[in-house]
């Protein structure tokens, strides 16, 4: 009897998923304007606490999307990695430039680095601001 209740816990729990699924690239629409998710150096998506992932064609879309829900249900946010396309890091400890010598698919130019030495470097060559997660918050007026 141990055993089957035993058994039907890791089934139960390993269906609870704490990490977000992975992007289909050219597949999957962003959850926030529907474009089709292509560009691996500028998307994002967040997990809510639940489980569910919410993916996004560009960071811009994620935090537009922020707007019009409640931050605390979200568990993660992550952004993709400009130097290191289709990977994931922690929004919270990204760095960001906004430069208009760098494109993103929605158009605010708004490109996210996993470390602030790499985002500084690319400032150098491309000019624009560089922000924190929280300075990006206010500049797009999402409340905390």
């Amino acid at each position: 009897m141990r055993t089957s209740v035993f058994v039907f816990i890791v089934i139960i729990l390993s269906g609870c998923r704490n990490t977000p699924k992975p992007i289909a690239y050219g597949a999957e629409g962003c959850y926030y304007c529907s474009m089709t998710i292509v560009d691996k150096q500028h998307a994002a998506q967040f997990m809510t606490k639940k489980g569910r992932s919410y993916a996004f064609d560009a960071s811009e879309c994620m935090l537009n999307h922020l707007k019009e829900i409640d931050k605390s249900t979200v568990a993660q946010f992550l952004v993709n990695d400009y130097n290191a396309p289709g990977e994931v890091v922690d929004a919270k400890k990204a760095t960001y430039l906004i430069s208009k010598n760098i494109p993103s698919p929605m158009g605010e130019f708004l490109t996210a680095f996993s470390k602030l030495e790499e985002a500084e470097y690319a400032q150098k060559g491309n000019q624009g601001e560089l922000y924190t997660w929280s300075e990006l918050l206010g500049r797009f007026k999402v409340g905390n």
